[in-house]
């Protein structure tokens, strides 16, 4: 059986419609000059492969409304894959991460072409610069292939002001991760650090990665309102176990499979959910141990092991596999209470579930 994210072979037709973006975006800048060519290929470099798990939300949300099959949901799904793409690259301006995807980041990409050019000034300045607009430019044509999706005017109307909450929210949650990695932990206990942390995941993750597109489909397709707030339960409950699950590849993940360097969000001082629950349930030597070495950029893999064995033996692990576990359930119990949902798409997004917290993903 094909992966539920290529039923309708959708991620071969949202890369078709990347592509093509892409080449109209191109020619839009053409009368700039072969100096922007930088910040498009930094884009479809980024934008190429790839789960397509927003896109796949969005889509199946609009069939869950029993709607057909048609290039213009295609196109509005593909939408989300660029402001995917704003995310990640201002999020990797913001934690300063060296490669995205098994490549380098985007504004480190930028830099080196700096450097190769023998240009003058700092060249990672140059490389944040860069890809700050290269973000920007994914959210302006976000916008436009929303808006030029095909769709019928009033299916967008309907759907317009979930879209522009869905993009106003994340970058505000966005902000919200700044906030929370310098806003000292000290003295709070385990179910405020976890607060703290899930209070992130709801806003910098979960919503805009599924509940919002899922809604968003949803919604343009007329969906009824009892079965809209099911989805919202489906959608919010499964971004959570997804970022949750996402958290925990970022400490134990092979970079072969995550893209990322092995212990990258250690480096990072990411306070997560995972941290929260370590801190809680080390020995007074873990704790502090975690505390001296969480955040350090220079942290060599040594230090990474010593880590992973702290918040393994605390019982950090097991907890938060079990509240994936929980929230995966209560996400497929939600969509079994979506009466209205269509047969196709319910069977899509039961599968996507498992897709979404895999332990390998």
């Amino acid at each position: 059986m094909p992966s539920p994210l290529d039923q309708a072979d959708l991620r071969q037709r949202v890369q078709a419609c990347i592509d093509g973006e892409l080449v109209h975006q191109r020619e839009v800048l053409a009368e700039i000059g072969p100096d922007v060519d930088d910040l498009v290929d930094a884009i479809g470099l980024l934008l190429t492969g790839g789960k397509r798990l927003r896109a796949a939300f969005l889509y199946w949300g609009h069939r869950a409304a029993g709607r057909p099959d048609s290039d213009a949901a295609v196109r509005l799904a593909t939408s989300m894959e660029f402001f995917q793409g704003a995310a990640l690259i201002h999020d990797d301006v913001m934690d300063d991460s060296d490669t995205r995807r098994g490549m380098p980041a985007a504004h480190r990409a930028l830099a080196s072409h700096h450097t190769g050019r023998g240009w003058a000034g700092d060249a990672d300045r140059f490389g944040m610069a860069g890809a700050i607009l290269a973000g920007n430019l994914c959210l302006n044509w976000t916008e436009e292939l929303y808006a030029t999706s095909g769709l019928a005017t009033e299916d967008l109307t309907r759907a317009r002001g979930l879209f522009d909450r869905m993009r106003t929210q994340l970058m505000a949650g966005q902000f919200l991760d700044v906030v929370e990695s310098v806003r000292p932990w000290a003295g709070l206990d385990d179910s405020e650090r976890v607060a703290r942390a899930s209070r992130v995941i709801r806003y910098k993750s979960a919503k805009y990665t599924i509940e919002h597109p899922l809604l968003i489909g949803a919604t343009t397709g007329g969906l009824g309102e009892t079965d809209l707030t099911e989805l919202s339960s489906y959608g919010l409950d499964l971004g959570h176990a997804f970022q949750l699950r996402d958290d925990i590849l970022g400490v134990f993940g092979d970079p072969e499979t995550t893209g990322k360097p092995a212990g990258d969000d250690l480096r990072e001082g990411k306070r997560t959910v995972l941290v929260a629950h370590t801190l809680t349930g080390a020995s007074a030597a873990g704790r502090g141990r975690v505390e001296e070495l969480l955040g350090r950029a220079d942290l060599a893999q040594e230090h990474v092991e010593d880590l992973r064995a702290i918040i393994t033996e605390s019982g950090a692990v097991t907890a938060v596999e079990a509240e994936i576990s929980r929230l995966a359930e209560q996400s497929l119990a939600a969509l079994g209470r979506a009466a209205g949902v269509a047969a196709d798409a319910r069977a899509v997004l039961a599968d996507l579930v498992e897709i979404s917290t895999a332990r390998t993903a």
